[in-house]
C-alpha cells in the first residue's frame, strides 16, 4: 500500500473517530437537556427556584467530541508516519463508537440527575461522581488508542 493510501484510510478513521464521538455528544447532551427543560418546567409551575446548576449535566457529554478530537490528532499523525491502515481505521471507528457511547449513556444519566436535583434539591456530587465514572470510559478510550496508535 502507498503511503499516500495509507494517509486516505488514517483520515477515513480520524474524522469516524471524531464524528462518531461527536454524534454521541449530540445524542447525550441533548438527552439531558430535555430532561432539564422539564425539571425547569416543573419548578416554575411549583414556584420553585429552578436550579441554574442542571446546565452542567447538559454539557456533560460534550467532553467526548473533545477526547475524539484529540484521537483524531493521533490517528492522524500515526497515518503520516506509515502506520498500518487497518489499526488506524479499526482505532477510529471502534474508539468512536465507545466515546460516542459513553457520551450518549452520560447524557441519559444526565438526564435523570437533573430531574432528581431539580425534584429533591439535594445529591448534586453523587450525580457528579456518577457521570464521572461514565466519563472515565472514554478517558481510558482515549489513553489505549494513544498507546495503540502511537508510532
Amino acid at each position: 500500500m502507498t503511503p499516500e493510501e495509507i494517509v486516505s484510510i488514517g483520515k477515513i478513521g480520524a474524522t469516524a473517530v471524531l464524528g462518531l464521538s461527536a454524534l454521541g455528544s449530540a445524542l447525550g447532551s441533548g438527552t439531558a437537556a430535555l430532561a432539564a427543560i422539564g425539571s425547569w418546567k416543573k419548578c416554575y409551575a411549583q414556584n420553585k427556584l429552578a436550579p441554574f446548576m442542571l446546565v452542567a449535566f447538559i454539557g456533560a457529554p460534550l467532553s467526548q467530541t473533545i477526547y475524539g478530537f484529540i484521537v483524531m490528532l493521533f490517528i492522524l499523525n500515526a497515518s503520516a508516519a506509515g502506520a498500518f491502515w487497518a489499526g488506524l481505521l479499526g482505532a477510529g471507528l471502534f474508539g468512536g463508537i465507545a466515546m460516542g457511547a459513553s457520551a450518549w449513556l452520560q447524557g441519559r444519566a444526565g438526564a435523570a440527575a437533573a430531574d432528581a436535583l431539580a425534584e429533591t434539591g439535594q445529591g448534586a456530587a453523587n450525580y457528579f461522581m456518577a457521570l464521572g465514572v461514565i466519563e472515565t470510559v472514554a478517558l481510558f478510550v482515549l489513553a489505549f488508542i494513544y498507546q495503540a496508535v502511537k508510532i
